[in-house]
């Protein structure tokens, strides 16, 4: 008999061990997708080639690493008792049949209940997430209210000023344009990186903003409606902007019209005599802009004489722009950039126009464009020691940015062209027909196209062949670092190379080795 029990511990001891070293996969994946079961749901139903396997082992550095944040920590702890728990149910029954047959074969149910237990690790956090939720919640409200009180504290006593950005894209470089823009006259805070969440907001609010602060610039994301509202009501912009509204998030917002609905939260939250800014070019701002009742602005590059801030004899090529900056009641003003591709022109004339309503003439908001640098991963060039020019796209892609960036790389007119690309994800239903329609406009431009990844990059490598693009110049790798050592036995110097779009973990490929 204690042989028998000694056995049944040591299977315990081991199940219990290893389904411990398996929960950081799924910990790290529910982490990425913002502790939200819903989402991580979705994420499983679209990745059973990931969770099915029985062993595995990450085979790359992760682009954004499971951080151990408190959080994190609580909810391994509940985790951990749920496994025991599990471990604790497979035991009793184990007993109850040893009790019965006095065979040690029993102990063979064990062994399989320990490795299903192993084996749906993923399955289980779902619980031990939803019995952390209501806790979570509570310490996630407490750090809102602080912030948020703090935010109507600096606004009462020291006058600050808040600057909303949202979008479907362009709301991150707005964001660090208008905080270069604006710190020719005022002291700024950016929320880091891509910060958009209330928690992401509530931390840089409780930690970093201070009264020596005259404008704060937050950017406000969401992935469905009600999120716009929840970040507005913390940081209680004075000035809205919306960038653009296209198909991201498509998977979980359906529709555009529920994404507009959506980012328009934002001019709903402001005060009465708030100042609302639309990109008037994008077709789907533009009937926002028209629906609204207060103070609006509105830039863009066509139809100047319907807008406030716009650009006119615009240059652009492979070094940067120059154009000619108009704002109504003030003039225009000549101003260059080292920022590459029409759009990017868009997005200083929302950061200009959110420093005209702050009170910049036309020479400090010149000077301040022509101090604007490029965003990490959003177009900016990258110094090869090989001699060929890299142009970084590498953040997250959508149809519109993967459109701007090849306008870009077409630019060039010297060298052959590449592109390293594994596609565009989070579109939803509209997924695989946007890649194809992108794989078209890709045999446009491009000379050599190296797609990673099989699964997504599947229909741009089918429209590139039903446009008669040269199938020896189309390589499909498994990994990144497969597609750079690819791309250095075809690049040569003078050559340009796109990197567009980095799978975030969460979506990559190439997760395990079986």
């Amino acid at each position: 008999m204690i042989i028998f029990y000694l056995c049944e511990f040591i299977i315990i001891c081991i199940g219990l061990y290893f389904s411990y070293y398996r929960s950081n996969y799924p910990i790290h994946m529910l982490q990425l997708e913002g502790y939200d079961n819903k989402e991580y749901k979705n994420w499983i139903r679209e990745n059973k080639d990931h969770v099915s396997k029985f062993f595995y082992s990450k085979n790359y550095k992760s682009k954004t690493p499971l951080v151990w944040t408190d959080r994190a920590k609580r909810l391994l702890k509940t985790h951990k008792l749920v496994n025991v728990i599990c471990f604790l149910i497979g035991a009793i029954i184990t007993d109850i049949i040893y009790e019965n047959t006095k065979s040690y074969l029993s102990l063979i149910g064990l062994i399989i209940f320990s490795l299903l237990i192993y084996y749906f690790q993923y399955v289980l956090l779902l619980i031990s997430n939803a019995i952390r939720k209501p806790k979570e919640e509570k310490i996630n409200l407490g750090f809102y209210l602080q912030a948020q009180e703090k935010i109507k504290t600096l606004k009462k006593e020291s006058g600050l000023k808040v600057l909303g950005i949202t979008g479907s894209f362009g709301k991150t470089s707005v964001k660090f344009i208008s905080d270069t823009i604006l710190k020719e006259k005022y002291r700024t805070k950016n929320t880091p990186s891509s910060f958009n969440t209330p928690m992401g907001l509530s931390k840089v609010i409780n930690n970093e903003l201070d009264k020596n602060h005259e404008v704060f610039i937050a950017e406000l994301g969401a992935k469905q409606k009600g999120e716009i509202d929840e970040v507005a009501k913390l940081v209680s912009p004075d000035i809205g902007i919306i960038t653009a509204v296209g198909p991201t998030h498509m998977h979980l917002f359906k529709t555009i019209e529920n994404i507009q609905n959506t980012k328009y939260e934002l001019i709903e939250d402001l005060p009465e005599d708030g100042i609302a800014i639309f990109n008037y070019d994008n077709d789907y701002v533009k009937p926002l802009a028209d629906k609204t009742k207060k103070k609006t602005y509105r830039y863009g590059i066509k139809d100047i004489e319907k807008l406030d801030v716009y650009a006119k004899d615009i240059r652009v090529n492979e070094k940067g722009s120059t154009f000619t900056l108009g704002i109504k009641g003030l003039g225009e003003i000549s101003c260059s950039s080292v920022l590459l591709g029409i759009h990017n022109i868009s997005n200083l004339l929302a950061g200009a126009s959110a420093a005209y309503v702050l009170g910049f003439n036309l020479e400090q908001i010149k000077n301040g464009i022509e101090k604007v640098k490029a965003v990490e991963h959003r177009l900016n060039i990258v110094p090869s020691p090989a001699g060929y020019v890299v142009i970084d796209d590498a953040f997250n892609s959508n149809p519109v940015g993967f459109r701007a960036a090849l306008s870009v790389i077409d630019e060039f007119k010297e060298g052959k062209k590449i592109i390293i690309t594994p596609g565009m994800v989070e579109l939803g239903a509209i997924e695989e027909e946007e890649n194809y329609k992108i794989g078209i406009e890709i045999a446009k431009v491009c000379d050599y196209v190296i797609l990673v990844g099989q699964k997504i990059s599947a229909p741009i490598k089918r429209a590139l062949i039903d446009n008669n693009f040269n199938e020896d110049r189309i390589f499909t790798v498994k990994s990144l670092n497969d597609g750079t050592s690819k791309l250095v036995e075809i690049a040569k110097a003078g050559d340009v190379v796109l990197f567009e779009n980095d799978l975030p973990d969460n979506y990559n490929e190439e997760w395990f080795y079986v």
